[in-house]
């Protein structure tokens, strides 16, 4: 069989797409609502007259029928902090929640799903909690990061099929997808060992932030084991401006630091502008790792040794986690943890 040409029209509708593919409105309808029992022929028809026409199906209609919104969350939950920038200023200048939604936005695309970025802090929850309650959206991606937050907790009450981008810090039945921050941070003190330095320290992330706490312990304690009990600390925030005060305020109180490690690479790059500043050579008087691997990394002058978390391959992994729990309601749930690597450059 083949399709039949429509008869004309500016705006194709379901009837003249069951016309040019010869086959009932009732099976144009079941082929775009994704119905298994239509025949995957007829389908193949349905499916060319509908791109021949350029019929654009009624979402709002197609809604009531299947329940589907087609439209995914993605909801970035941020700590108010009033000594830095407001959330919004981080949310869009750090690489991180860029890769987050490039990541996602790539994984959801096959599967017609449209991603609705949310940024909010705790001021902002119930504004979030009612919009997710209205039914808006089939299922939400979250990037919770610090300790307190209370949002995974209420998204879970809803009911809403969720995903959360790090392991909980309370014990939640949801889904989520992590790396594993300790061993990343391993991976950096051994690389400054490996280059010989003998006098470490690091820049760490927040500490009310599980992954700051993580990358911290993680690094403290290989340290430990090999010998070296005391690491000079300073807690920084994980941005580029905090990094710099942070590495001043350092170096300042422990000028024989020889090797670094800084939680994330946008602390680096404003690390190394101290350097700089101060006279500092990199790698030849301090050799210095970040961590991400993320456009940051790349920025740096000398370019950054990092370790890296592949998080479009983390965020393309929270969403299909979340579309299986979309399609099949009260699936139990699951944890996913990616290994970081080593990226060896200039710094170290």
């Amino acid at each position: 069989m083949t399709t039949r040409p429509v008869r004309g029209g500016q705006h194709p509708t379901m009837d003249q797409v069951a016309e040019a593919a010869g086959v009932s409105r009732a099976t144009v309808s079941r082929v775009i609502n994704g119905a298994p029992s239509v025949d995957a022929k007829i389908r193949e028809m349905v499916q060319r007259a509908i791109a021949e026409t350029g019929y654009v199906p009624n979402v709002a209609a197609r809604s009531l029928v299947t329940r589907r919104s087609n439209s995914v969350a993605l909801v970035i939950s941020e700590p108010d902090r009033p000594d830095n920038h407001s959330f919004l200023n981080r949310i869009f200048t750090d690489p991180y929640f860029g890769r987050i939604t490039a990541g996602a936005t790539g994984a959801l695309r096959p599967h017609d799903i449209h991603l609705v970025v949310i940024p909010t802090d705790s001021s902002d929850h119930h504004q979030v909690i009612r919009y997710l309650r209205q039914g808006h959206v089939d299922g939400v991606l979250l990037i919770s990061s610090h300790e307190q937050d209370t949002l995974p907790r209420q998204v879970h009450e809803l009911g809403i099929p969720a995903v959360v981008s790090a392991r909980p810090t309370s014990p939640i039945a949801v889904s989520y997808v992590d790396v594993d921050q300790r061993l990343g941070a391993r991976l950096a003190a051994e690389r400054l060992l490996d280059r010989g330095c003998l006098h470490l320290a690091t820049i760490s992330g927040p500490l009310d932030i599980p992954s700051g706490l993580d990358r911290l312990e993680g690094f403290r304690s290989y340290l430990a084991n090999r010998g070296f009990a005391d690491v000079p600390t300073v807690e920084g925030d994980f941005t580029r401006a905090g990094g710099e005060a942070a590495a001043r305020r350092l170096l300042a109180e422990h000028p024989e630091v020889d090797g670094l490690f800084v939680a994330n690479d946008l602390m680096a790059e404003g690390a190394l502008r101290t350097m700089q500043d101060l006279g500092r050579r990199v790698p030849e008087d301090i050799a210095v790792v970040g961590f991400d691997d993320s456009s940051a990394a790349l920025d740096c002058r000398p370019l950054l040794t990092t370790v890296r978390q592949p998080v479009e391959e983390m965020a393309a992994e929270m969403a299909e986690v979340l579309m299986a729990h979309i399609g099949t309601p009260g699936r139990l749930p699951r944890s996913v943890t990616f290994h970081p690597t080593l990226v060896v450059r200039e710094s170290a």
